[in-house]
């Protein structure tokens, strides 16, 4: 069966990313079993050929309505797929879907009826808000981070803005890639409304929130730099982990200098 990517260099360029994401979630042990998940808005990839392509699915039923979303396509990674088989076969592990003009629904397009991440509601509400305020970003990715979730089970850097600042403080490149720092959402039911909400909440100020004793998840321009913003963010969670092994608090860099760094660099304040 011929692939939904072939001779579209463009959208294949996308799902490679997605691929190649994977295999690092993988690799740094965030990604046990068939945790995480990936969803990008492939919509602007899309041809006259795809969007007269059948359904391969049934209509399914997102669970709300996004009205921002109409017409939209998503590269979806599947329910109970693993990432490391994802990095291998994307297409078989996930699927290209279509927002139905209800905005409420979608179908499944290509390649395989593969059923998207339970989490989906989740994710297309995260863009239906990325959309809705004309952000440029196109991609969402969660995943299981071990040292920012270490953080998590401390009481004291669950308040706002404290791992933050912890975590620019270990080395400039965090304050430089992750200029937003580190939203905190305090534990909720996985996959609940409650979570989906606080989200997309946070994310009006941080491109990358942690869920207590959960996960991080993050948004960008596309997979791949939304996976750098956490893997800056969990370096810095490296390095004072590290510090506090060899037997000491780390001094971290003072206030000072971080905002030398934000003034010379040009970030948001």
């Amino acid at each position: 069966m011929k692939s939904i990517l072939e001779n579209r260099p463009a959208l294949a360029a996308e799902v490679d990313k997605v691929a190649e994401v994977a295999g690092y979630l993988w690799q740094k042990g965030w990604a046990e079993r068939n945790g995480g998940n990936i969803t990008v808005n492939v919509t602007e990839y899309v041809d006259d050929e795809i969007r007269s392509m059948p359904a391969i699915s049934e209509i399914k039923q997102i669970g709300t309505t996004l009205p921002y979303l109409k017409g939209c396509y998503f590269y979806c990674k599947g329910t109970n797929m693993r990432m490391r088989d994802l990095a291998r076969r994307p297409m078989e592990n996930g699927s290209v879907i279509r927002i139905l003009d209800d905005c409420a629904s979608y179908v499944i397009i290509a390649d395989a009826p593969v059923q998207p991440t339970s989490e989906l509601p989740s994710h297309l509400s995260v863009h239906n808000h990325l959309i809705s305020k004309g952000s440029p970003y196109k991609a969402s990715l969660h995943t299981h981070p071990i040292e920012l979730i270490a953080l998590t089970h401390c009481k004291k850097y669950l308040a706002k803005d404290v791992a933050t600042n912890l975590l620019w403080s270990m080395i400039p490149e965090t304050k430089a890639f992750c200029p937003r720092g580190l939203g905190i959402i305090l534990y909720k039911l996985p996959g609940s409304v409650e979570m989906a909400e606080a989200t997309i909440n946070e994310l009006n100020d941080y491109d990358v929130v942690m869920w207590e004793k959960h996960g991080a998840f993050a948004v960008d321009c596309d997979v791949m730099q939304a996976f750098d913003q956490v893997d800056v963010l969990n370096k810095s969670a490296l390095i004072y982990i590290a510090a506090r092994n060899m037997g000491f608090e780390p001094d971290g860099m003072t206030q000072e200098q971080m905002q030398e760094l934000t003034r010379v660099f040009n970030l948001p304040k």
